[in-house]
């Protein structure tokens, strides 16, 4: 092969290098949520939107690729002063998306920058108009008003703003202190009031308690006396009726009181003895058996039983014959209460206490 042979070997080599090359170039794949904006002849011809695209090669060429997803940018924080002369750090968070893919290349530098400086000098401008208590309070307002100035400005550059958030406010280290010692003293004056409250509800509630509970108690004392009452009132009218239906005299309840006289004495606690004057009545039998006297009729003596008894006339000086006298006193004493039991319907047992036994 001669050297001229291959001087065009080489050079067509070089051509279809060239020409691939070119071809390549020329074809241009835009992926989604992007935007190419080309420039023939260094002046804007189109943007690409996603797909496949052909450019003319060595006149058209990509002078930029915008991402029109939404962004978030954060701005650094930015030393304001407000109204009453106290410097905060504010951050803030900027929501924006690209509308304009054209008026973000070519209306601006950089559209990046111009939003952080815009937002800077309008939170100045907001924050200066207001103090710091309505700073920390007035989120709302500021990202509002943020907002509106900072859409406002970028509508010409092909930007939309769609949220602004104040993230942070930092107020100087020495309010902060002040700002915990008033809140601190807040909390425990909201603390006391309602400890005050609990305490005050909590006794209201016990003296309402006490005071139901001692009328119920009363009521229910009140009612048991009237039981009580009622029910001592119906034994001694029973007792009563019994006695007069049995025609008991003196002699019966100087009986009664003798079956009682072994239950008085079964204690030693039982120091004294009261005897009550229808026994001692009816020891005077005895008596007078020893002494010689008579004894005294009783003034509700029955005339009938009267005549069956024997009085004693003669002196008894034996006290063997007296012993034997008082004892068929006594039997005889209980023959009579037996048989007035009988008469009045009602049977005696000499044993039954003087609780059980009526009259």
């Amino acid at each position: 092969m001669t050297p001229v042979q291959i001087a065009g070997l080489v050079v067509l080599g070089i051509v279809a290098i060239f020409v691939i090359s070119a071809i390549a170039r020329s074809i241009v794949v835009v992926r989604q949520t992007k935007a190419y904006l080309v420039e023939r002849l260094g002046r804007y011809s189109r943007t690409l939107d996603a797909g496949l695209h052909l450019l003319v090669p060595f006149l058209d060429r990509v002078r930029a690729q915008v991402d029109l997803k939404e962004q978030v940018y954060p701005t650094p924080p930015q030393s304001v002063i407000t109204s009453d002369n106290l410097v905060v750090d504010i951050d803030s968070v900027i929501y924006l998306q690209v509308t304009d893919a054209r008026a973000a290349v070519y209306e601006i530098a950089n559209y990046w920058i111009g939003v952080e400086q815009l937002t800077a000098t309008t939170l100045r401008n907001i924050v200066g108009t207001m103090d710091l208590e309505q700073a920390l309070t007035g989120r709302d307002h500021i990202n509002g008003h943020l907002r509106g100035v900072l859409d406002e400005a970028t509508g010409k550059w092909g930007i939309r703003v769609n949220r602004v958030e104040i993230k942070a406010i930092e107020p100087p280290v020495s309010i902060k202190d002040s700002m915990e010692k008033q809140m601190r003293a807040e909390r425990d004056r909201r603390a006391a009031i309602l400890t005050a409250e609990g305490v005050k509800q909590s006794a209201i509630l016990m003296a309402e308690g006490e005071k139901q509970s001692a009328i119920l108690m009363a009521e229910g004392d009140a009612q048991s006396k009237i039981l009580r009452a009622e029910g001592e009132a119906r034994a001694i009218l029973q007792v009563f009726d019994a006695i007069h239906e049995g025609d008991a005299d003196s002699k019966l309840l100087a009986y009664q009181y003798l079956q009682m006289l072994p239950e008085i004495a079964k204690t030693d606690s039982n120091k004294i003895w009261f005897v009550p004057t229808e026994f001692t009545g009816a020891l005077k039998a005895v008596a007078a058996g020893f002494g010689g006297a008579e004894e005294p009729e009783p003034l509700n003596r029955d005339p009938e039983r009267a005549k069956r008894r024997t009085p004693l006339t003669n002196v008894l000086t034996d006290p063997r014959v007296a012993l034997e006298e008082a004892r068929r006193m006594a039997e005889s004493v209980s023959a009579d209460a037996e048989s007035a039991g009988s008469a009045s319907g009602a049977t005696f047992d000499p044993n039954v206490s003087k609780g059980q036994q009526p009259g």
